[in-house]
């Protein structure tokens, strides 16, 4: 008999978050849609970030471990002269100062916004969900109590200059940049620190992520529109994952669902054509190839039966066979073909 608040949905989909929403307010608005307690985010957007949140539904929720490290994309606004407690538009005002001319000037907004592009180091804002002896910085923050966090390694893979806006004085001056950034990056952050460079407080007014890893917006839905279609927004494991797979058949399947070891030599590695999400509406094969790279120590491989993740295994280079990491005994939903 299934636990209270389970039932037999494996699947994965991605929200487009509202402002104003916690993550975990549309966990628990996906439970409620699905009906199945076991629902999980994979990486946390701030309330007033909106965009791509991938949400995991029943035993899908155990991917999440697998689903991090992933690059992700975002749009933000950020506004000089003020700075807040949390360092975006949500927080107390905590300080104040002139904004500097150059701010305006299109050239030098343009060379210092590609500037920041590269490896530095980066310290998260008191405000974050970093832990710390078990206690979130968050949490203690509000509680009045500030934990001294440690600067963190983070890379900006691409910087752009969207639009300079507040120059005639109609509104507060600000960029609007998308960034492309490494897995633990807090955009926040380099809002201040932007201030900072430039000797003059700065926040995050608006934000949104734009995507997390190969997902993207075009393949997110509103909250409403996931009541409405339900299964019918199911995303396909694989193209969030990015690993290679293998297609197995009904006697290696039973295996696999026993957590049994499987000779490599025996299965023929897939990848993916392209990785975009207007080429790859549906689960099918029509993007698929057949790899001719060999497999790789410790390689994650995903194993595919009856159009369904069962397990994640690994590869074992000294015994030239995959051994069980996660799996799946009812498969974890590819998604359909009229999304």
């Amino acid at each position: 008999m299934a636990k209270r608040g389970t039932t037999d949905l494996s699947l994965m989909v991605a929200v487009d978050k509202p402002s104003g929403l916690t993550s975990h307010d549309v966990v628990n608005r996906v439970r409620r849609i699905f009906g199945e307690h076991r629902v999980g985010h994979t990486g946390t957007l701030d309330p007033l970030a909106s965009g791509v949140l991938p949400v995991c539904i029943g035993p899908a929720t155990r991917l999440d471990h697998y689903l991090v490290g992933h690059e992700k994309s975002y749009v933000v606004s950020i506004v000089f002269g003020a700075a807040t407690d949390t360092d975006d538009a949500a927080g107390e005002v905590i300080r104040t100062g002139e904004v500097p001319e150059e701010v305006f000037d299109p050239f030098f907004a343009t060379t210092f916004v590609a500037s920041l592009v590269g490896k530095s180091k980066q310290l998260p804002p008191v405000y974050s969900a970093i832990k710390v002896g078990g206690k979130k910085a968050c949490d203690e923050a509000r509680r009045g109590r500030i934990i001294d966090l440690t600067p963190r390694d983070i890379e900006v893979f691409t910087a752009e200059l969207l639009g300079i806006w507040g120059a005639d004085g109609t509104e507060a001056p600000r960029w609007d940049v998308a960034f492309t950034v490494s897995a633990g990056t807090y955009i926040r952050s380099l809002a201040r620190d932007a201030g900072n460079a430039l000797g003059c407080p700065a926040h995050v007014g608006a934000l949104r992520r734009t995507a997390v890893g190969a997902i993207v917006l075009d393949e997110c839905v509103s909250l409403e529109t996931l009541e409405d279609i339900g299964l019918r927004a199911a995303l396909d494991p694989l193209r969030a994952l990015g690993c290679r797979f293998a297609y197995v058949g009904d006697e290696l399947a039973a295996k696999v669902r026993n957590g049994n070891a499987v000779a490599a030599a025996g299965l023929t590695i897939c990848e993916r054509r392209c990785a975009d999400a207007v080429s790859e509406l549906c689960a099918c094969t029509a993007g698929v190839r057949e790899s001719c790279e060999p497999l790789t120590r410790d390689e994650t491989i995903a194993l595919v039966y009856d159009n369904r993740v069962i397990a994640l295994y690994a590869y074992d280079a000294d015994r030239r066979r995959l051994a069980p990491r996660c799996v799946f005994p009812i498969g974890v939903i590819r998604g359909h073909s009229d999304l």
